[in-house]
């Protein structure tokens, strides 16, 4: 199995560590265009004048607020790294906990997770990184649009890990070009609509659906089935308690909504 998740916008700086080694960045097919990534990112952000600043965080996309993300973006290089899983921050790995997680259900943290980013293409869990600040949306100078840079990349590393198991796509809008399926594998792929139901009326919370998004992956983690199918994963998550309704399989993969009465 391979799940997918998206990076956090928001990311915990380490205080302390090694840099950053990427020829030990997993999924190492990836090292070149990283690194071209990187360069370019690294380039922009490196800067003295003001003027210099206020145009990098334009492009990163909250103009002068961002100064001080444009700053340690110039240091990414020599900046402390800590593993993927303590940098990211925000309400999915909240909810997901990964450090908390012991024995078999880290072992398959490490071998199932793949996180999409802006910077790296994919990372697992475990691999040491900065903290950085590039959103997936972004046209980045000498790059392009970053969403359409990495889905020129992403498809080799994406079927390798994968396997011939099931992918599980829980990415944001944001992230969800990076990679799609062709029309084979698309039958191997299932994605996850979170729904919050009340008196009748169901919608999407953004922020709802990234902690429960979060919590059903480490109840599948803990649980350690494996399904194979589309059909048996909205069967197994069933078995865990959930409210699961499966749809129909289209062109990116088989939707299967996740309803939720409580926040």
């Amino acid at each position: 199995m391979l799940i997918l998740l998206p990076p956090s916008e928001g990311k915990t700086a380490p205080a302390r560590g090694r840099a950053m080694q990427p020829d030990r960045l997993g999924f190492p097919s990836l090292h070149e265009p990283r690194a071209e990534v990187l360069d370019a990112l690294v380039s922009l952000c490196t800067t003295d004048s003001p003027a210099g600043l206020e145009k990098a965080a334009a492009v990163l996309g909250d103009g002068k607020t961002l100064t001080a993300e444009v700053e340690r973006n110039a240091r990414l290089a020599t900046a402390p790294a800590a593993r993927a899983d303590r940098v990211y921050s925000g309400v999915l790995y909240e909810a997901l906990d990964l450090a908390s997680l012991e024995g078999a259900a880290r072992r398959r943290a490490t071998s199932w997770i793949a996180v999409a980013s802006g910077l790296f293409g994919l990372v697992r869990p475990g691999d040491h990184i900065p903290a950085y600040r590039l959103s997936g949306d972004v046209t980045l100078p000498g790059i392009g649009n970053v969403g359409t840079f990495w889905s020129r990349r992403l498809d080799g590393a994406v079927r390798d890990a994968a396997g011939r198991g099931l992918v599980v796509d829980l990415r944001s809008s944001t992230y969800s070009s990076f990679w799609r399926p062709d029309s084979e594998t698309a039958r191997r792929v299932v994605t996850v609509r979170v729904l919050h139901e009340v008196d009748g009326t169901r919608k999407v919370v953004s922020h709802f659906n990234k902690a429960t998004k979060g919590r059903l992956v480490r109840a599948m983690l803990q649980d350690g089935g494996n399904p194979t199918t589309p059909a048996r994963f909205a069967e197994h998550l069933g078995r865990l308690g959930w409210t699961v309704e499966p749809g129909r399989p289209g062109k990116h993969g088989t939707s299967v909504d996740v309803v939720v009465s409580d926040l």
